[in-house]
């Protein structure tokens, strides 16, 4: 485990380290003025220590202004927003706190019904159950999430009065934005309706997770019915059931421990397709997250805003890939000891 963990953060820190090339990279590719992009300072706005701080930066050679950047990332400066002048990191930490939350409450209703959904779906296999789910199962899997999302919208927030259009919580609730995670929020506050402002961030928030959960939650019941189906054909829970141990037995402790395993190796690919639906169904909940952030940037034209929206998003999502190949190498010694071996 120890090799393969060194091996895991190697590859971290050298797409890392490229990732960061890249984004310092982005500064002299945007229009105007390098240092501009990378700090958010313009013109008259300058005060004379950063004024200073410009001229000697402008007279420094590129691998000390990649030194500079470097060190700044790691302070926490991450620049200016051109648009509000407010500081980039102190936004967008507010920001990733209510995309986060998107992301396990989604998480977590794809976990909650996609896996009985794929085992029931396996253990009725051709029968009008299994015919069901899986065309269900093809068929929202084939809608964009886009469409689904405005269609969600139409249904439950219009025509049923289900839920708010869009937002977080209504703005009557002056919740104060702490870690940008508004059921968070709420708990940490001192107001005294917060039971109140928790049941109205609960009706703002279970249609845009339900969105969020929904490509993640048809591949789950596809992989999960492939791999159970592949797992019931193995020897040993052939032999487990020639033991005569009940089927409960056989499911719960031979056939998904094993059936887990592929289904966890792809969970990375997986959540890179859950955070590209992050962005999209932020912008058309006008969920305050990441998502909505960068794609405001982008048309305001917002370069450090964009820089680190991009920053964060592709470090959340080497982060969590990072950490689903430990967990896979830990419950399944078997992939590390291929990996040692070579």
């Amino acid at each position: 485990m120890f090799r393969y963990s060194l091996s895991r953060i190697l590859l971290f820190s050298i797409t890392l380290w490229l990732l960061s090339i890249f984004t310092f990279a982005l500064n002299y590719w945007y229009p105007g003025d390098p240092l501009t992009n990378m700090s958010g300072v313009v013109g008259e706005m300058t005060t004379a220590y950063q004024q200073e701080s410009i001229n000697r930066a402008m007279d420094s050679t590129i691998f000390r202004q990649y030194g500079q950047y470097i060190a700044h990332l790691v302070e926490g400066n991450w620049g200016i927003s051109l648009s509000t002048q407010e500081p980039v990191f102190t936004a967008m930490r507010h920001h990733l706190g209510a995309s986060l939350e998107l992301i396990i409450l989604g998480s977590a209703v794809a976990i909650v019904l996609g896996l009985p959904l794929g085992t029931y779906a396996a253990l009725r296999q051709r029968q009008w159950q299994d015919k069901l789910i899986m065309t269900l199962s093809l068929s929202t899997y084939s809608i964009p999430v886009f469409w689904f999302a405005q269609l969600a919208i139409l249904l439950f927030a219009i025509q049923l009065g289900w839920s708010p259009i869009a937002g977080q919580i209504h703005p009557l609730y002056a919740i104060e934005t702490q870690t940008g995670s508004i059921l968070l929020d709420i708990i940490l506050s001192d107001v005294e309706y917060r039971g109140a402002a928790f049941i109205n961030a609960l009706q703002h928030l279970w249609l845009p997770t339900l969105v969020v959960a929904l490509i993640p939650l048809t591949m789950l019941i596809r992989m999960i019915r492939s791999a159970v189906l592949d797992t019931l054909q193995l020897n040993h829970i052939k032999a487990a059931r020639v033991r005569g141990l009940s089927d409960t037995t056989i499911l719960f402790k031979h056939v998904l421990p094993t059936a887990i395993q592929p289904v966890l190796r792809e969970a990375g690919l997986q959540f890179s397709v859950l955070v590209t639906n992050i962005i999209i169904v932020e912008v058309v909940f006008n969920w305050p997250g990441l998502g909505g952030w960068l794609v405001k940037s982008i048309f305001e034209r917002d370069y450090p805003v964009l820089q680190g929206g991009l920053l964060c998003l592709a470090m959340l999502i080497l982060v969590a890939n990072f950490t689903i190949d430990l967990l896979h190498a830990w419950r399944y010694p078997q992939t590390r000891d291929v990996i040692d071996a070579d």
